[in-house]
């Protein structure tokens, strides 16, 4: 279905954005793979992508694992521009997987989330 465009911020060693993709593929779809981890994020980028899905950078910031606690990102005192900074230092910290899609963008965590931004 190429008329209608998808990507998905994708990282391979997560379970949940390997079935994401699969799903994807299953309903037809050869999204635009973005490795994210390996390309990294621009500050406006992270910016735009929380806009279109109505969620703060702190709402999208992986916490599993130990590293937003290690960089002392947890404290809830700590601003968006921080988290952001952040973020594209360590593109890890972004939760995933992320689908953009001309209904919108989504976080598709749990995998069937990515089904309101699919015809």
């Amino acid at each position: 279905m190429s008329d209608f465009p998808i990507t998905i911020f994708h990282n391979p060693m997560c379970g949940t954005s390997r079935n994401t993709l699969a799903l994807l593929h299953e309903r037809g779809f050869q999204p635009e793979v973005v490795e994210y981890v390996k390309t990294g994020w621009r500050k406006d980028q992270l910016k735009d992508l929380f806009a279109k899905m109505g969620a703060s950078p702190r709402q999208m910031m992986r916490t599993k694992g130990a590293l937003a606690g290690e960089l002392g990102l947890l404290d809830e005192t700590i601003g968006n521009d921080a988290i952001l900074d952040a973020m594209v230092e360590n593109p890890i910290l972004v939760e995933r997987p992320i689908v953009v899609t001309p209904k919108g963008a989504a976080l598709a965590r749990p995998v069937d989330k990515v089904l309101a931004v699919l015809p």
